[in-house]
């Protein structure tokens, strides 16, 4: 019998180390997040889940919808990889420009009126839900002004994404 119980714990400890480990925890004693990885292809999905989350937000609160405009994104991507370059999320590119500076470049014929960014592992629906609980960033999503965004990100080999959306009208 004492044969049999030995066995039976060797066989019981042998299954238990085939169980999975258990997630890494952070100093705040919950599972450390796992890297959000955009891969090619993804881009579109990303892109509209941030625009059409930002318009049934805007329609929750009574706003009309923003429709993705491709100079207002271009002057969102070259601020995320130019933020990138300089290891800091802030508004002001590498030489010296400012967010209305970036629009004017891309000839936007519009005004552009806000910027967000952000330097960050999270999805596009974290960070959305980040600037939304600040004021100052919420209000860049929720101008009433605002007919146009432009939405990109860049990320690095190691995960962290530098988000930046701009607005316009």
């Amino acid at each position: 019998m004492p044969r049999l119980a030995g066995l039976l714990g060797l066989i019981l400890l042998a299954v238990a180390a085939c169980a999975p480990a258990p997630a890494p925890l952070g100093p705040d004693g919950k599972p450390l997040p796992k890297a959000y990885i955009i891969r090619p292809g993804d881009e579109s999905r990303v892109t509209y889940s941030m625009v059409d989350s930002i318009n049934a937000l805007r329609r929750a609160a009574g706003l009309g919808e923003l429709q993705l405009n491709s100079q207002l994104t271009a002057a969102a991507a070259t601020h995320s990889r130019d933020m990138s370059v300089q290891n800091r999320p802030w508004h002001f590119g590498s030489d010296g420009s400012s967010p209305l500076e970036r629009v004017k470049r891309t000839g936007y014929p519009g005004r552009m009126l806000g910027e967000n960014i952000s330097e960050t592992y999270e999805t596009e629906l974290e960070t959305l839900s980040a600037w939304m609980d600040l004021p100052d960033t919420r209000s860049v999503i929720m101008d009433p002004a605002a007919r146009e965004v432009g939405f990109a990100w860049y990320q690095e080999p190691n995960g962290k994404i530098w988000w930046t959306l701009v607005t316009g009208a």
